[in-house]
């Protein structure tokens, strides 16, 4: 990535990295790791922040869920597992605006494109963020990510 790209996607999450190479990893999926690797570079992919995003992600909607008045257990695993699927996390990246340059590597197979696929960066890109700035910080930034289909699962329940 150009430190240009770098700066744009900082911008579109509304987070500013101290450590740029955790961006790169949460934005570099395995086949495109790969590529690089059989061209001789040293490239880490997105896997292990995607595991970390995704406990990250399940803290923080429960956090988030409990503050704006669930309160039994069955409630809060049923709203977080639909605030969590994949394919409300992929078209919430197509939103942010970082789709485009998921995978560039991929883009010969279609991957940037698939769901699945930007679901698992954004668990990435949320695990990255985690590593570089703390709770606090992404708290902040899923609470406003995620505001509106919160506000959704209230008023389905009035």
């Amino acid at each position: 990535m150009t430190p240009n790209e770098i700066q744009n996607t900082e911008l579109r999450l509304g987070y500013i990295f101290t450590n740029k190479d955790l961006l790169i990893q949460s934005l570099t999926r395995t086949a495109a790791a790969n590529e690089q690797r059989q061209s001789g570079q040293i490239c880490e992919d997105q896997e292990i922040l995607c595991t970390l995003g995704d406990a990250v992600l399940k803290l923080v909607l429960v956090d988030l869920l409990m503050k704006h008045g669930y309160t039994t257990p069955g409630d809060i695993t049923q709203h977080k597992e639909k605030l969590e699927k994949g394919t409300s996390l992929g078209p919430m990246l197509r939103e942010i605006g970082i789709a485009p340059i998921v995978g560039r590597g991929e883009q010969k197979l279609g991957i940037q494109d698939k769901s699945d696929a930007l679901a698992e960066t954004f668990e990435a890109i949320i695990g990255a963020i985690y590593q570089d700035g703390g709770y606090g910080i992404i708290k902040k930034l899923v609470a406003k990510w995620f505001r509106p289909k919160i506000e959704a699962l209230q008023s389905d329940n009035t």
